[in-house]
């Protein structure tokens, strides 16, 4: 399984980005996936997943009614979209996919398959 991330870059705060993920190497579409961040010097931080259907979604709370995470699985694609960004949301995101599919899942070690990671910058 390959994923394959796009979007992110520079934007004021109050504005808004959408990260894209593509995913390739699978034929089925029963994984789970989300997003997380890395600040430096810290671990990665679970941001928003989404069960192998669409149906469930759940978020970290700094981000609930601001971050968006969706998911088509006909064209493989995952994306995040995020509103209302503020300077704290500066860091770098990466997309991922869990073997797990059927359950809300946040830690890293459940998360199976990254993306490369994309710079998401906020400035003032």
């Amino acid at each position: 399984v390959q994923l394959v991330q796009s979007g992110g870059g520079l934007v004021q705060a109050g504005g808004s980005l959408r990260l894209s993920c593509a995913v390739s190497g699978r034929t089925d579409s029963n994984y789970g996936m989300g997003w997380f961040r890395l600040y430096p010097g810290q671990e990665r931080q679970f941001v928003a997943g989404i069960n192998w259907w669409g149906g469930a979604t759940w978020y970290e709370d700094s981000v609930k009614g601001r971050f968006t995470i969706s998911r088509d699985n006909a064209v493989n694609m995952m994306w995040l979209q995020m509103n209302s960004l503020q300077i704290d949301d500066t860091a770098v995101y990466y997309c991922a996919a869990s073997e797990v599919s059927g359950r809300e899942i946040k830690k890293i070690y459940e998360f199976d398959y990254w993306g490369q990671g994309t710079q998401v910058t906020v400035s003032s």
